[in-house]
């Protein structure tokens, strides 16, 4: 295998069409589709289902795309580098942000970088914890904000926040000052589907004490959620400035902290283990801290 065939076939892939990717890649098809062949022959795998001008992945060559798309990026870590040592910054930088932080910061990311480092690119992934932390494994990202993720031996984790969890409910509810975990059952939570970060936490504490909790509906989209709770459906647990930043303020929202014990939520800068940073993705990292992280 060698990196002109796994270019060829990432992207065929990405493009779901061998003429488009001879376009981008400056070859002609045949060359293109000699260079797929090869690597399917030496990997015995049939990697692309060829549909007349259009192409998709099979099950092995979804798999395969995306340990190839993370060697690809790997390999344009080291020349970048490279080039780092004879000058200034170049290169490109690829962060993965949690949907919530995502909406509040890229804009101002997108012009701190380009005031910071002009000749260079950003990329800003935007996803769940446990979707994040694979693209992570398979070099797909340099460094992302996680919350809450689970321990691997392949990550290093750098702690930069935490924050109690609240439980949420429509301005008229008869909501008391604090909520005990053993009295959350009492209350028809409306909270997103697994492996949601906060949902995990909090099922992880009740299953703890034996708890059977409430949950009527699952709802992924937190606009929606926080709609629902407003109109005295449910009620959710968030921690309070996310909820804050959501609505510009608290109006028409009770919030009392969940207690006995107090529930946080935890965020962490995640690298590879085994992948070492750019000098780029080193000073990105740093502007991150700076803009996203002192009150999340």
């Amino acid at each position: 295998m060698d990196l002109k065939q796994l270019e060829c076939f990432v992207r065929v892939a990405e493009f779901g069409s061998f003429t488009r990717a001879a376009a981008v890649l400056n070859l002609s098809q045949s060359a293109v589709s000699r260079q797929v062949r090869q690597l399917e022959v030496e990997l015995a795998e049939h990697l692309l289902l060829r549909n007349g001008r259009n192409v998709s992945l099979t099950d092995a060559g979804q798999r395969f795309f995306d340990h190839g798309k993370g060697i690809l990026r790997q390999v344009q870590v080291a020349r970048e580098e490279l080039r780092d040592q004879r000058g200034s910054l170049s290169g490109k930088v690829v962060i993965g942000l949690p949907p919530n932080i995502s909406r509040r910061h890229t804009v101002n990311l997108v012009s701190a970088f380009r005031e910071r480092f002009p000749h260079c690119i950003l990329g800003i992934k935007e996803g769940l914890s446990h979707s994040m932390r694979e693209w992570l494994l398979l070099g797909r990202l340099d460094f992302a904000l996680l919350f809450n993720p689970s321990q691997s031996s392949q990550l290093q984790y750098e702690h930069v926040h935490a924050e109690p969890l609240m439980l949420i409910a429509s301005a008229d509810s008869h909501l008391p000052g604090e909520v005990p975990m053993n009295a959350l059952p009492d209350y028809p939570l409306i909270t997103p589907s697994e492996p949601h970060s906060i949902r995990r936490l909090i099922e992880a504490e009740a299953s703890r004490q034996s708890l059977a909790l409430d949950i009527g509906l699952e709802i992924d989209s937190i606009p929606a959620l926080l709609e629902l709770i407003h109109r005295g459906m449910g009620y959710g647990v968030l921690f309070q400035s996310a909820l804050a930043r959501r609505l510009d303020s608290l109006e028409g929202f009770k919030a009392a902290p969940i207690i006995e014990p107090m529930i946080q939520t935890h965020l962490f800068i995640a690298t590879a283990q085994q992948r070492p940073l750019s000098r780029l993705a080193e000073q990105a990292m740093a502007m991150v801290r700076e803009i996203c992280t002192p009150e999340c």
